[in-house]
């Protein structure tokens, strides 16, 4: 695995076969990627997790931070894997406790992630999951909320990525990997 991008490894192939594609979800006209089909296989699941585990095993990532929701489905293994702490992203209201939040512009509206006061500290080196990037908006909050608190974001990690809708640009120059491409 080297640059932006995990090359061509045999495992890809195989993660990639178990997405699912289902037509007009949530609403016509969308294609979406289904992860759960991988969840479902143990070999592509193993997969998917090794593959971002033998890239950052190495990397000095502190803390793994997940998006709400299906970051929090492959953030935690990857964070016990290379000793990391997994701090969860969530939809607003959803953690108790003193939060700091980022708003954020999504196509039909307005969204936020909020996080735990405390739960990132400065300098920690932070490795941001989840499952797909489509228009980079989501990511593109994690990093800044985490930025806020003092930590450096190392990289951001998603299985699947749609470059036609140009959310790698977004992420504030920092580096993405992928493991599926979809076009």
């Amino acid at each position: 695995m080297s640059g932006n991008k995990v090359e061509e490894d045999p495992r890809i192939n195989g993660i990639k076969t178990k997405i699912r594609v289902v037509p007009d979800f949530p609403k016509k006209g969308i294609m979406f990627q289904d992860i759960t089909t991988v969840l479902l296989d143990p070999k592509a699941f193993k997969d998917t997790i090794d593959l971002f585990v033998e890239r950052y095993r190495d990397k000095n990532i502190s803390v793994v931070a997940g998006i709400e929701a299906r970051g929090f489905l492959f953030g935690p293994p990857i964070a016990l894997a290379i000793g990391a702490k997994f701090v969860p992203l969530r939809k607003p209201k959803k953690l108790p406790g003193e939060t700091i939040f980022e708003e954020y512009e999504l196509e039909y509206g307005n969204d936020r992630l909020e996080m735990h006061v405390g739960a990132v500290e400065v300098g920690d080196r932070a490795l941001v999951v989840d499952d797909l990037i489509a228009t980079g908006g989501t990511l593109c909050a994690a990093i800044n909320l985490l930025e806020r608190v003092g930590a450096e974001v190392v990289e951001c990690a998603c299985v699947i990525e749609l470059p036609e809708l140009k959310g790698r640009q977004r992420l504030k120059g920092k580096p993405l990997c992928m493991l599926v491409e979809y076009r």
